[in-house]
């Protein structure tokens, strides 16, 4: 009798929670839902009142264009959304841009709104939280703030451009931060340039 073997199980979609802030740089916020909507992610959004004013000033997008990026868009204020609790698994969230005020939010746990409230319960399941802080020059409070996110148990990821792969372009400079973010998730992706030495 011939033996048939079970087949084996597809790999789990990742699940990774988006929050754009009116910080500028909305194009990382945007560019990271399409690269996880490339990669079969499961994705829940939230949107900040400031950063529907930055996507459309910076990208001439309105937040019901940015909402058909994702599986899951909440309303900030939801703060009864399945994010909310530390019981509803996630691979992880991300910030992006992330504001000064989400930092000091985030910072010193002031859970006044969805995205903070999903931000706290990531750090406190001991999940990955990355924030892409767009602010420059920092001046000393802002550098507590980082140190004190960092503590807490958050990644610091400045969209910081790369140059050792000669990027032409605005969008090949967004997609090696948002690459080297969605590694930094576990998710492997081809958006960036390895560097493999002179």
């Amino acid at each position: 009798m011939r033996e048939t073997k079970a087949p084996s199980p597809s790999p789990p979609v990742s699940r990774v929670v988006v929050g754009i802030t009116g910080a500028s740089g909305a194009i990382y916020g945007v560019r990271l839902l399409t690269a996880l909507q490339a990669l079969g992610a499961e994705t829940h959004l939230i949107i900040t009142p400031p950063a529907a004013l930055t996507l459309g000033q910076e990208l001439g997008m309105t937040t019901d264009q940015v909402a058909r990026l994702t599986t899951h868009r909440y309303a900030d204020d939801d703060l009864a959304a399945p994010i909310a609790s530390g019981s509803f698994t996630t691979d992880g969230m991300v910030v992006a841009p992330c504001s000064i005020k989400t930092l000091s939010a985030i910072a010193n746990s002031y859970t006044d709104n969805l995205l903070v409230r999903a931000a706290d319960v990531t750090l406190k399941e001991g999940r990955p939280l990355i924030l892409a802080v767009r602010k420059t020059p920092l001046h000393l409070g802002h550098l507590r703030l980082l140190v004190q996110a960092a503590e807490n148990g958050a990644l610091i990821f400045p969209p910081v451009p790369a140059f050792y792969a000669r990027p032409t372009s605005v969008e090949a400079l967004v997609d090696q931060s948002v690459g080297r973010i969605l590694a930094r998730l576990g998710l492997r992706n081809d958006l960036y340039a390895v560097w493999e030495g002179l």
